[in-house]
């Protein structure tokens, strides 16, 4: 994949993200914060919901700061398990992708 085209996927990506985050009243920079356990149960798994789906969305971005590093690296599309290139295909579906999906599978 040209990096032109790697740069464009991943600042979609962040977008997205920082955009998700943003709905959450989060910003990408700010430090998350404890919440105070709600007295009532149906506060109680909201709160968790949403601090799962936030920690979720760091960890995208988290994912897409380290692509960002690999394509500034000259390493953006290559397996960081093996080295071995990773299919356009992959990188067009999951732009952060890290492994080949064979070596993703064997991980699980």
């Amino acid at each position: 994949m040209d990096e032109k085209r790697a740069g464009e996927l991943l600042a979609a990506e962040r977008a997205r993200i920082e955009s998700a985050l943003s709905r959450a009243g989060i910003e990408p920079s700010d430090e998350l914060s404890t919440t105070e356990i709600a007295d009532d149960a149906s506060d109680t798994y909201q709160s968790e919901f949403d601090q799962g789906r936030i920690d979720d969305l760091r960890g995208q971005l988290a994912a897409v700061e380290r692509a960002e590093q690999r394509l500034r690296n000259g390493k953006y599309g290559l397996s960081v398990e093996s080295g071995k290139p990773i299919p356009d295909e992959r990188l067009e579906a999951v732009p952060t992708a890290e492994r080949t999906v064979e070596e993703e599978a064997r991980r699980r």
